[in-house]
């Protein structure tokens, strides 16, 4: 018996493409040493490799069926390395498989540690689980014991795709510095130390401009309220603000709500069905009766767990905030009901009956990925996992 634990380095499951992903994988006879030399385990050879799987619903997305015309026969045996043998949906995009080892003999009581290491591709899509399309990310480690079948061990992880990151470079004063020969194998460490600062530089400077954004707020009897936002691009985590002036109205306005909501669109090519509507997910919402209601405001925190903005040949999704509006039809008067023997005491009562309208209004806004240090703090996924052969 071999036990093999696969642990990801930088302590947590969530990545930006561009990044380096790093894992050690160890292999152990958890036999005592004092256990005889028949006891040694031998392992054929033990390969990994990082693939993204999509998951399309049949009932919404009509993909176009694998292309078998390179259908490798010994893909079938259990001998032939397959990182996505047994899942379901289609294999979009995979690195290079790369061997850690060949003909490795454990005794009892021995371990052996590899790295594995490869940069995440840049053209792929961000790791997703949406009502239409899921895209899953995985190291998947196949390891082959002599005359035995190949098992698999899978680490799934999270990425994040931060558009431009692509066009980095290297500066040229830092390409010609001289170069410390006892520290080349911290050089990718630093490459992604660089690749995280200017992400975070990229993504401060997109989400820190502000400026005011005043909306008049009407429906077909005149004029409801003004709202005002001051920026319209955030960041996974961050919160959105916005305020509302009711003085500024014409019509009363009995109650509002604001949902934080993602927009899910198959493109057109992929539709199962001509026209689908897109789907709409609510991630945060708030809700107030604001008759009499001078001012107020509301604050939507985007979750850190949500996907950023994207789009592929297959599916699209955008954020918006949808407004909803109940307003009445006339003026709303205060009602007072003075009290026996008590001529300066009055209780106010509400109206049993009115006559209102509603209608709803949607502002786009932008979501952009956070730093994927933040983002591993609250992952479903752990960046370990075993396997027993």
């Amino acid at each position: 018996m071999i036990e093999v634990c696969a642990a990801l380095l930088r302590g947590g499951p969530a990545f930006l493409a561009g990044e380096a992903l790093e894992c050690l994988v160890t292999l152990r006879n958890p036999l005592p040493p004092d256990a005889t030399s028949a006891s040694s385990e031998m392992l054929a050879w033990a390969s990994a490799q990082i693939h993204c799987q999509l998951h399309a619903s049949e009932s919404r997305v009509a993909l176009p069926p694998p292309d078998n015309s390179q259908h490798d026969a010994q893909a079938e045996s259990e001998t032939v390395f397959v990182p996505n043998r047994g899942e379901r949906g289609q294999c979009i995009l995979s690195t290079p498989p790369k061997i850690l080892f060949c003909d490795l003999r454990l005794d009892p009581g021995e371990s052996k540690t590899y790295s594995y290491c490869e940069t995440l591709p840049v053209d792929g899509p961000p790791s997703f689980r949406g009502q239409a399309v899921k895209y899953v990310y995985k190291l998947t480690i196949g390891c082959q014991r002599v005359n035995s079948p190949i098992k698999l061990l899978r680490v799934p992880f999270r990425v994040l795709v931060l558009h431009g990151l692509q066009d980095y470079q290297l500066p040229q004063d830092e390409a010609v510095a001289p170069a410390n020969p006892f520290l080349e194998a911290e050089e990718g460490t630093k490459k992604d130390s660089r690749l995280a600062d200017l992400a975070s530089e990229l993504l401060m400077a997109a989400t820190s401009r502000r400026s005011l954004h005043l909306y008049n707020i009407s429906n077909s009897r005149g004029k409801v309220a003004a709202f005002c936002i001051f920026k319209t691009v955030y960041k996974i985590g961050e919160e959105v603000v916005g305020t509302f002036n009711f003085c500024a109205g014409d019509i009363p306005c009995l109650q509002y709500s604001v949902s934080l909501q993602t927009e899910e669109r198959v493109q057109e090519a992929f539709q199962r069905r001509r026209g689908q509507p897109a789907s709409y997910s609510t991630q945060a919402r708030h809700q107030e009766s604001c008759l009499h209601t001078s001012r107020t405001s509301f604050s939507l925190p985007i979750p850190l767990s949500s996907a950023p903005g994207f789009s592929t040949n297959v599916v699209s999704l955008k954020w918006r905030l949808h407004f909803e509006f109940v307003t009445a039809r006339e003026a709303v008067a205060l009602q007072g009901v003075c009290s026996e023997g008590q001529s300066e005491a009055a209780s106010w009562t509400g109206v049993e009956r009115m006559e209102v309208d509603t209608f709803s209004w949607d502002l786009p806004i932008k979501v952009l990925p956070t730093n994927p240090l933040l983002a591993s703090y609250i992952s479903q996924f752990s960046s370990s996992s075993t396997l027993t052969l």
